[in-house]
Order: C-alpha cells, then structure tokens, then sequence
C-alpha cells in the first residue's frame, strides 16, 4: 500500500496534534512534518517533499494563500486548505492560487481522510454546499463580483459546457455518466478535454470559472 505523506500546517498546535492523530492512524496517511506558518510551509515542502499539504489559511508571517502560490507554482506537493465560515474570502484566493481543494475545520475525519486520498490520487475536492457559500458571496448579487467574459468558453462544445455545467454542480464522474447516459470512460475524456481547451489545472478552477462567466449561478446548486 502507497503512503501518502502529508504536511500539516495550522499556528494553533492543539489543532495539528488532533489532524495528526486523525492521519496517523491510517495505513496508508503518514505526516511527515507540521509548520506554524507559512514561510516555515513553503520551506518545508521544498525539503519533506510530501504528497499533500493541509494548510491553513490565516497564520502569522506568510497566510495559507501565498504560501499555496509558491508551493503549487514549484510543483512541491498539492495542496488542500482548510478554513471557516467566517474566513471564506481566504479559502477562494486559495483555490485560485493552486489549492486542490478545501475543507472545513470541522470536516468529520472521515471525510478529511477521503479527501487527502482524493487529492493525492490527482482529483480536486470540491464541496457543492461550500463552494455554492463562497461562490453566493462574492460572485452572487450582494458580493459585487464581476462576471469574467463568457465567450472564453465558446472553445467548449454543447456537450462540453453541458458537462461543465454538471461539473460546477459538484457532481462526480460517476454521477455525470449516469446523468448523461455515458460511460465513466467517456466523461473522463470530456473533462479531460474541458481543462484543456480552457487551460484549468482541475475540476476546481472549473468550477470558479463556470461560476465566473455566469455559465452557473449560485442559486443553481
């Protein structure tokens, strides 16, 4: 069984010790290493070289957003961020930064262990009831963002944009082939195809960029 090596990053200890335990009592999650901060994060994914960061957002320093850049843009690890309701601004900035993901601090461990095999596998986890939060807040109405130009899209064909439709709605590969009727096969060569017409890294920056063009509104989740 591969292990997975996991970075853990968050200035409050008592909050590392619990991740830590959570992690190491799988067979196949090891962390390798813990940061306090975001300078220390980025210098120990350069040398731990782990699978996966858990990074916080807000610590002294260097925040969870920068450091996420410049781990992500070195090709270090993935990087999956955590936040809080009242930090949703951060864990946005994150995901256009590079992050593979987010999770709330209260995730159950259950599905904190599913999503670090997840993004170490190469997936993105995306939230449809988080994403739609952050999305409603500063893409919606009452958030005062601007729509990108939707005809970066145009690239895309009518099945293409309808999968990215589904996509954006958090569905997963299995979902979309029984939704569309297709086989898992098929719907993986349609991302596939998506993120490479419009140069998206993974399904997360598909899902900011369908919301960005108006492709899917908040209210549509």
């Amino acid at each position: 069984m591969a292990v997975i090596r996991v970075l853990l990053v968050d200035d409050q200890e008592l909050m590392r010790m619990g991740f830590r335990m959570v992690l190491n009592a799988q067979e196949d999650l090891e962390v390798i290493g813990e940061a306090a901060d975001g300078v220390d994060a980025v210098r120990l994914a350069d040398e731990l070289r782990p699978d996966v960061v858990l990074m916080d957002v807000r610590m002294p320093r260097l925040d969870g957003v920068e450091a996420t850049k410049q781990i992500t843009e070195a090709g270090t690890a993935k990087v999956l961020v955590m936040t809080t309701f009242d930090m949703d601004e951060y864990a946005l900035s994150a995901l256009r930064n590079g992050a593979s993901g987010f999770l709330l601090k209260d995730t159950p461990p259950a599905d904190l262990v599913s999503a670090l095999r997840a993004v170490a596998s190469g997936d993105a986890v995306v939230s449809p009831s988080v994403t739609k939060r952050l999305l409603d807040r500063f893409l919606g109405p009452a958030g005062g963002g601007e729509l990108r130009d939707a005809t970066v899209l145009d690239v895309l064909t009518e099945r293409e944009r309808e999968v990215l439709v589904l996509i954006a709605k958090g569905l997963s590969n299995t979902e979309l082939a029984q939704k569309l009727f297709l086989s898992e096969a098929t719907v993986k060569t349609h991302v596939g195809r998506i993120l490479a017409k419009l140069e998206l890294r993974d399904r997360v920056q598909a899902v900011v960029l369908a919301y960005e063009t108006g492709l899917v509104r908040p209210g549509d989740v």
